[in-house]
C-alpha cells in the first residue's frame, strides 16, 4: 500500500494442526547443506565413446539444483582432473552436510568395488588408471557427512585385467550411507538413441522420481520398480540399491545453518569461485559498429560466448561478428563455432536463455575449461560491407576474460596426498566473517540497455532473463518423458553405454584448500 491505494494478493487458506502429507510426516530432519559433484565422461580416447553422459548430467543438474544443492558438473575428465576434482568436492563437505556423487561412464567392479574409468584410461586398465568408490565414500566419512549418495550409472562387469583389488581403509559405522547402482553386479548398462539426444536408461527413469518428497531409498525403490515394468530392458538391466540408511532422509530435506555462519559463507564462496563468469561487455570498432558479447555456464567446465550486433551506421549494408584464435588447450570444435543455433552449436541450453531479444547472433561452445592454463583469450573478427561498396571490411579487436568457471582451480595440477592435505586445508570455523565475494561474480548476459542476467551464485539454479522473473529449472526441450520412448511398440535404438572392452576477479590460483587467497577481494 501507499498513500493512494493498496492492493491485496490472492487469499490463502491456512490449516493448522493436520497432518501436510499422508505417505510423510513432518520430518525435523535436515542438512547444514547440500552438494553434489556430477562427472560424465564420453570422449574416451581408448575405449568406445558414449552418447548419454551430457544429456544425464545435464538433466541431474537441473533437477538437483531444484533441491537446493550446490552443484559441480563436469564433462570429459582424465584420471588426474577427477582425483582433483573428488578432492576439492570434500573440501565442500562438512558436518551434517549432503553429498551426492553421480557418475555416467565407462566403469567396472571387482569383488564389490566399485570403479569409474577415466577417458584416458588405457586398453587394458585396471584399478591404478580409474577412480576408487570405496575411497571416496571413506574420504566423505572423514568429513561427518549428514548423508552419502552414490549414483553410479555404469556397467559392473568384471574387469579381467584387474588382479587383487586395493583394500580400503577401515569404514566408519555411520548408517547414513546409499548406493544406487544403474545395473545389477556382472552386468552391462544402457542407454536409449533417440534422435540425436541420448539418455541413460537409469536417468530416463530417475528423473521422474528424484523430486519426490520421500526417503531416499524409497524414492529409489520406486525408480527400481518403474525399471522393472519397462519391456526394453526387462532381463538386460535393473536398478540395484544398497544402504544402511537408518533414519528418513531425503534428498528434499530442507537446509538449516548449522549456527555457524562463517562456515557456510565459506563453503558459499568455494562453491562460487569455481563458477565465475566473464562479465559481459559492448565491444566498439572504428566504423562504429557495436558488437555485444556475451556468456553463459552450461556446466562447470563448459562455456557458451555469444555475439550479437547492437547498433550499426546506416551507411553499413551487412555485418557480422565471429571468434576465433583461441587460447591453446581449449577443446574447440572449430565446425561447431560461431553457429546461428545453440543446437547447431552442441548445446543442451535452450535459445531463449542466451538470447533475450529477437536480434541475431553467433554461438561458440567451449568445453574442456578445466585443461586452459592460461587466460582465456580470442579475436573478435567484425565482416562489413558498406552500402555504395563492392568490397568487404574487416576489424579485429583481442578480448582477455580470464580464467572463467572451473579454470580457476587448475585440476591439471596433482593434489597433496590426502595425509598432507588434511593438515593443510582450511578449517571453515576461521574463516573471517568479513570475507567477501569477488567482485564482478559474472553478469551474463545482458539486453541492449545493458541490465545484466543472471550471475555465478544464480547461473546454474535457473537462467533469468531478468532478476527475480523466472525461477524455475531448464529441462531438455528435447526430452520426452512419455512412456512412449520404452513402449515395446515403438522400439529404440538399446546400446551398452558403459561396457569394458576473467571477469575482474585477479589471475591468482584459486583452489578451495587455499581460501587464504579469498578473502582479500
Amino acid at each position: 500500500f501507499n498513500l493512494y491505494h493498496e492492493v491485496w494478493s490472492n487469499p490463502v487458506l491456512v490449516k493448522i494442526g493436520e497432518t501436510p502429507s499422508p505417505s510423510r510426516q513432518i520430518s525435523e530432519l535436515y542438512a547444514t547443506d547440500k552438494v553434489a559433484l556430477l562427472m560424465g565422461n564420453m570422449n574416451y580416447l581408448h575405449h568406445r565413446p558414449l552418447r548419454a553422459p551430457m544429456a544425464d548430467v545435464h538433466e541431474m543438474t537441473n533437477l538437483l539444483r531444484q533441491l537446493d544443492f550446490k552443484v559441480v558438473s563436469l564433462l570429459d575428465l582424465n584420471w588426474q582432473e577427477m582425483h582433483s576434482a573428488v578432492t576439492e568436492f570434500l573440501l565442500l563437505l562438512d558436518k551434517g552436510v549432503y553429498g551426492l556423487l553421480y557418475f555416467a561412464g565407462h566403469g567396472y567392479e571387482n569383488y564389490g568395488n566399485s570403479f569409474m574409468v577415466p577417458i584416458d584410461a588405457p586398453a587394458s586398465y585396471t584399478s591404478d588408471n580409474c577412480l576408487w568408490v570405496q575411497d571416496v565414500l571413506q574420504r566423505m566419512q572423514e568429513r561427518e557427512t549428514g548423508l552419502n549418495v552414490f549414483l553410479l550409472d555404469m556397467c559392473r562387469k568384471r574387469n579381467l585385467n584387474d588382479g587383487v583389488p586395493p583394500q580400503p581403509g577401515q569404514l566408519k559405522v555411520t548408517a547414513n550411507i546409499v548406493f544406487g547402482y544403474a545395473t545389477c553386479v556382472d552386468a552391462e548398462a544402457f542407454e536409449v538413441n533417440k534422435d540425436d539426444l541420448s539418455n541413460g536408461i537409469f536417468i530416463s527413469f530417475l528423473k521422474r522420481r528424484v523430486m519426490e518428497d520421500e526417503k531416499v531409498t524409497v524414492m529409489l525403490d520406486r525408480v527400481a520398480e518403474d525399471m522393472g515394468r519397462c519391456d526394453i530392458t526387462r532381463g538386460r538391466q535393473a536398478l540395484e540399491l544398497r544402504s544402511n540408511l537408518s533414519e528418513r532422509r531425503a534428498l528434499t530435506d530442507r537446509i538449516q545453518s548449522s549456527g555457524c555462519p562463517e562456515t557456510a559463507s565459506a563453503r558459499n564462496l568455494q562453491w562460487a569461485i569455481a563458477h565465475v563468469l566473464p562479465d559481459s561487455r559492448n565491444l566498439q570498432f572504428d566504423c562504429g559498429v557495436t558488437v555485444q558479447l556475451g556468456f553463459a555456464a552450461e556446466f562447470s567446465n563448459v562455456m557458451i560466448i555469444y555475439t550479437r550486433i547492437l547498433e550499426k551506421p546506416k551507411d553499413i549494408e551487412s555485418c557480422s561478428a565471429h571468434l576465433t584464435d583461441f587460447t591453446e588447450g581449449l577443446d574447440l570444435d572449430l565446425k561447431m563455432s560461431n553457429q546461428e543455433t545453440l543446437l547447431d552449436a552442441g548445446s543442451l541450453l535452450p535459445l531463449e536463455i542466451l538470447q533475450p531479444t529477437e536480434l541475431p547472433g553467433l554461438y561458440t561452445r567451449l568445453k574442456g575449461l578445466q585443461r586452459l592454463r592460461k587466460e582465456l583469450t580470442f579475436t573478435v573478427c567484425l565482416q562489413y560491407q558498406y552500402t555504395n561498396l563492392d568490397e568487404e571490411v574487416q576489424e579485429r579487436q583481442t578480448v582477455v576474460v580470464g580464467k572463467p568457471l572451473v579454470s580457476k582451480l587448475n585440476l591439471y595440477e596433482p593434489r597433496l596426498p590426502r595425509s598432507l592435505s588434511a593438515s593443510v586445508s582450511f578449517d571453515f570455523h576461521s574463516f573471517s566473517q568479513s570475507s567477501s565475494f569477488p567482485e564482478g561474480f559474472g553478469s551474463s548476459f545482458p539486453d541492449t540497455e545493458n541490465s545484466s542476467i543472471g550471475s555465478a551464485s544464480t547461473t546454474w539454479s535457473y537462467y533469468s532473463l531478468q532478476p527475480g522473473e523466472y525461477k524455475g529449472s531448464i529441462s531438455i526441450p528435447v526430452e520426452d518423458d512419455s512412456r512412449a520412448v520404452f513402449d515395446s511398440d515403438l522400439p529404440q535404438p538399446l546400446t551398452s553405454s558403459k561396457s569394458l572392452p576473467h571477469g575482474q576477479v585477479e589471475d591468482h590460483t584459486y583452489r578451495f584448500s587455499n581460501m587464504q587467497n579469498y578473502h582479500s577481494y
